[in-house]
């Protein structure tokens, strides 16, 4: 019974150094964050977010989610990127497409939040693929937009997903993306 009394001392006397280093580190972290100075260094400007062409909105905040509808790749030109990967688009090409919708949806958050700092994790994103029949790389396709969120966001970019092929996709876009944001 005392070696377990002594343990519980020990661990009672260490937490508050442990609780304390993981505030200090996060701390740390959150001066350091600074997603539109990420942007500014990767040479990305963003455009004011697409309006919806129908009757829905570009996004709803309830409590802390923010829940991003979906967009695709719209070129710095304000061309489209159309095709179905694996027939019209490669892999790579999709990959491009797939991180020009990442960039419209970092577009649609900084409308809604005035300030991308705000953004405190990516939850969810749904990735889809105007894929030919027998293509099979989605995840490939979708990392543009994967990949993209945590070159910006850093570990809060991380998210979880799907990634999912499409027989078609409005106006033939070759990828469309929707995401679920926690803000603060």
């Amino acid at each position: 019974m005392p070696n377990k009394h002594k343990t519980f001392k020990v661990f009672a006397m260490i937490v508050p150094f442990v609780l304390a280093f993981s505030v200090a580190t996060s701390s740390a972290q959150d001066r350091d964050y600074d997603p539109e100075a990420r942007l500014a260094e990767l040479g990305i400007t963003l455009r004011k977010a697409s309006s919806p062409v129908a009757n829905y909105v570009n996004a709803v905040q309830t409590g802390n989610l923010l829940y991003l509808s979906g967009k695709g790749p719209l070129r710095p030109d304000g061309t489209l990127a159309v095709g179905k990967v694996g027939a019209d688009l490669s892999v790579e090409e999709g990959y491009e497409a797939a991180r020009l919708t990442g960039i419209q949806l970092i577009a649609t958050m900084k409308d809604e939040l005035g300030e991308l700092s705000r953004v405190r994790r990516i939850v969810k994103a749904l990735g889809m693929v105007n894929a030919a029949p027998d293509f099979g790389a989605h995840p490939a396709v979708i990392n543009g937009f994967s990949d993209l969120m945590v070159e910006v966001f850093g570990e809060r970019g991380r998210h979880a997903r799907s990634a999912i092929g499409m027989g078609s996709l409005p106006d033939n876009i070759a990828v469309e993306i929707e995401v679920i944001v926690e803000v603060e």
